[in-house]
C-alpha cells in the first residue's frame, strides 16, 4: 500500500493517523481511543490501553491486547504533524472532539482518499499488516511482534507465513554477516596494528 500517496490525499488532518497507524499497528479502533497520555516520547512508545467498539471506549477485551509499542521516528514525524486541540484528550478525535467514527472515517475519507491516488480498495485494518509486513521484513521476531501487535505467534504465523519465509533470507543473511566477523576477529584480521593507532 502507497501510505504516501494515501496521506497526500487526506491531507494534514487525517493524514498523520494513516502514518501513525502503518508505523505503530494499531488497530482502528485502538487509533480512536489513543489519549496523549498515552504516548511517552521519552520512553519512545504508545501504550495501548483502550479502545473504541460499538461507539463506547472500553479496555480491551484481553490482556495481551493492553502493550507498549514502540515508536518509529516516523511515527513521531506523524504525531509532531498533527494540529494540537485543548478541546480534547484524543490524538486522532472527530471534528468535534471526540472518538472518531472509523466507519464513518472509511466511508467518507479512507476510500475516496485510495481512489483518488490510483490504489486498490483496501481496509483501514490493512494498515496492521503493513506494519506486521516491514516489522519482519526488517527482522522483527513472531514474538516481539506479537508482544507489539496484541496477537499470539501462532495467529501471526497464520497470517504472515510467506513474509516469514522472506525474512528467513534476512536472518541468515544476518547469522553469516555475524560468523565470519567472528571468525575474523578471532584470527585477528580485525585488529590495529601497532604502532597505527
Amino acid at each position: 500500500m502507497e501510505i504516501d500517496r494515501i496521506t497526500v490525499e487526506l491531507g494534514p488532518l487525517y493524514g498523520p493517523m494513516i502514518v501513525f497507524a502503518s508505523e505503530t499497528g494499531l488497530r482502528p479502533g485502538e487509533l480512536a481511543a489513543l489519549e496523549q497520555r498515552d504516548i511517552d516520547r521519552d520512553a519512545g512508545v504508545v501504550y495501548v490501553r483502550r479502545v473504541v467498539a460499538g461507539g463506547r471506549v472500553k479496555e480491551p477485551k484481553t490482556e495481551r491486547s493492553r502493550r507498549r509499542v514502540p515508536l518509529t521516528s516516523r511515527a513521531t514525524t506523524a504525531l509532531d504533524a498533527l494540529p494540537r486541540r485543548l478541546d480534547t484528550r484524543l490524538v486522532f478525535p472527530s471534528p468535534r472532539g471526540g472518538p472518531l467514527d472509523m466507519h464513518n472515517f472509511a466511508r467518507r475519507d479512507w476510500h475516496p482518499a485510495l481512489e483518488a491516488a490510483g490504489l486498490p480498495p483496501h481496509r483501514l485494518y490493512d494498515l496492521r499488516h503493513s506494519f506486521a509486513s516491514n516489522a519482519l521484513a526488517a527482522g522483527i521476531s513472531l514474538y516481539e511482534l506479537s508482544r507489539y501487535m496484541g496477537a499470539s505467534v501462532r495467529v501471526l504465523e497464520m497470517h504472515y507465513a510467506h513474509v516469514v519465509r522472506d525474512a528467513e533470507e534476512t536472518a541468515r543473511a544476518k547469522l553469516d554477516a555475524h560468523a565470519v566477523a567472528s571468525v575474523r576477529r578471532l584470527a585477528g584480521v580485525d585488529a590495529v596494528p601497532v604502532g597505527k593507532q
